[in-house]
């Protein structure tokens, strides 16, 4: 285990005392905040109210981001303009941010010193080489794509550890003891790299209501090349795809208190929809926060998000992920003997200024305007979506938090089509692998708004966390779970019913 992540043991009695979990939520430290007046709550609770009429679209349904939308820029760039209500002054810290993000860092030491540390092992030299155009990743396509924009998380249960139940608490997973936390498939010269990621596939027909067979790819996933000995032999391995990055700020403000009133965790209300919050702890604040970002909402904030990144996906060093080896195991000693980039005053790779910029531009990548959403074939979806319970999970509409420091997110009536919260998504999307309060068989709902541009701006239409479906058909089907009785509803749809649902969806 890294320093940090001793740190967190052995302080976990501490703070296990000091920050009590809360019935209402964990706190907001990231945000400066304008509270409501109940006269507002009051208004948007009805604002938000998902609707019960689908003859024409909703007010202000054309902005999915509020003022941040994005109008007029529906090509392959879609995802890369910065929120529309940004100011002037605003955009060249937007801009610097775009350039770190771009940045292809490089193997220390170099002559450019603000540009080298890179690895020792690592996935990608960029934060733009997994999320190209600021798009969703892809899964191997052949044998000679190395998935740059795709890797393998890895862990090991916790009853195997060794950890007492308190320790574990402080602790996303368990880092297999070897590779730790994610598989790294590059690296520097003369460190080998973890190894590489193997995927296969198997077909699994489903049949429509109307008899039209659909066929499913089922994946397995297995490490090849181990570099430094076998995995442990209960590793739980579970693949990643980049996801896009638009409106992550706007989720970054939704007020969390609106989030714990969709939690349901004991179905109390008997609809068979049960999404909790995840809890995780925040390094940066040193207290329990709720979980917004990842597939499994296991990181707090957007910052928290990049350093992660930083640190796991290329070996960088910020203030918050110090160690300068990045990924590279207790066990890995020619590895963390590696040479580095850190500088002076901060000792890391990445500076905390840079951290900022970085997280900026990523809170401000702009969500596209809706298309085509007074069509009838996209209201017809809409009610379908509607009626098949989708909804329930994918809640249209949110408004933010007032905030005095962040103009671009604050007060806005967003469509994002999540509920940010976890939910049981059946066994055939299972990964086996706890993070924080997710168990195996939970995901994080994702966000919608943008799905329908996919194709244009990420070139392929794959989607769900590991990229096996080949379109949103075949992701509807992979639903199970709590979501299994909305897909059967979908399943038995005649065509031109499934054909509306998916305009919808397209016109997101």
């Amino acid at each position: 285990m890294t320093t940090t992540r001793n740190t967190v043991i052995l302080a976990a009695a501490f703070w296990s005392c000091a920050l009590p979990l809360h019935a209402n939520g964990w706190g907001e430290p990231h945000l400066s905040i304008i509270p409501r007046t109940e006269a507002e709550a009051a208004r948007i609770a009805a604002v938000t109210a998902p609707t019960t009429r689908f003859d024409a679209p909703e007010p202000f349904e054309t902005h999915p981001a509020g003022k941040a939308t994005k109008f007029d820029a529906l090509n392959r760039n879609a995802f890369s303009f910065a929120s529309a209500n940004m100011s002037f002054e605003r955009e060249l810290d937007f801009k610097v941010g775009n350039g770190f993000f771009r940045k292809l860092w490089v193997t220390a030491p170099a002559s450019t010193v603000s540009s080298d540390g890179l690895g020792p092992i690592y996935n990608a030299r960029a934060c733009q080489r997994c999320h190209i155009k600021d798009g969703r990743g892809h899964p191997p396509e052949d044998g000679d794509d190395a998935g740059v924009s795709m890797f393998l998380r890895v862990s090991i249960p916790d009853e195997v550890s060794g950890l007492n139940a308190e320790a574990l608490s402080y602790l996303a997973n368990v880092p297999e003891p070897t590779y730790g936390t994610q598989i790294q498939d590059k690296s520097i010269a003369g460190v080998p790299a973890e190894g590489r990621m193997q995927v296969t596939y198997e077909p699994e027909v489903v049949t429509l209501g109307d008899g039209t067979q659909v066929t499913l790819r089922k994946p397995t996933y297995q490490l090849g090349d181990p570099a430094y000995g076998p995995l442990h032999p209960q590793a739980r391995l579970s693949p990643r795809v980049a996801p896009q990055m638009i409106g992550l700020g706007l989720l970054e403000a939704i007020p969390e208190a609106d989030i714990m009133a969709l939690a349901d965790p004991e179905d109390a209300n008997g609809d068979g929809i049960s999404g909790k919050a995840n809890r995780v702890w925040s390094e940066e604040y040193q207290q329990w926060m709720l979980g917004r970002f990842g597939l499994k909402a296991g990181a707090p904030t957007i910052r928290a998000q990049s350093a992660g990144a930083f640190s796991g996906d290329m070996g960088l060093s910020t203030p918050l992920h110090p160690d300068a080896w990045g990924e590279c195991s207790a066990v890995q000693t020619d590895c963390r003997a590696a040479p580095d980039g850190s500088d002076a005053p901060e000792h890391v790779e990445v500076s905390a200024q840079v951290l900022d910029l970085v997280t900026f531009y990523s809170r401000n990548l702009a969500v596209p305007a809706r298309r085509d959403l007074d069509a009838p074939q996209v209201l017809r979806g809409k009610q379908l979506f509607s009626d098949a319970g989708c909804q329930s999970c994918h809640r249209p509409k949110f408004v933010t938090h007032r905030l005095t420091d962040q103009p671009e997110q604050s007060f806005q009536l967003i469509w994002p089509y999540t509920d940010m919260l976890l939910h049981d998504m059946g066994e055939g999307l299972a990964d086996n692998r706890r993070e924080w309060l997710a168990d195996g068989r939970e995901w994080r709902t994702p966000p919608l708004w943008g799905i329908g541009m996919t194709k244009t701006v990420s070139e392929h239409s794959f989607f769900l966390h590991d990229g096996r479906a080949r379109n949103m058909l075949e992701a509807i089907l992979w639903h199970g779970g709590e979501a299994e009785a909305a897909r059967e509803t979908v399943r038995q749809m005649p065509a031109v019913d499934r054909a509306a649902l998916i305009a919808f969806l397209e016109s997101l």
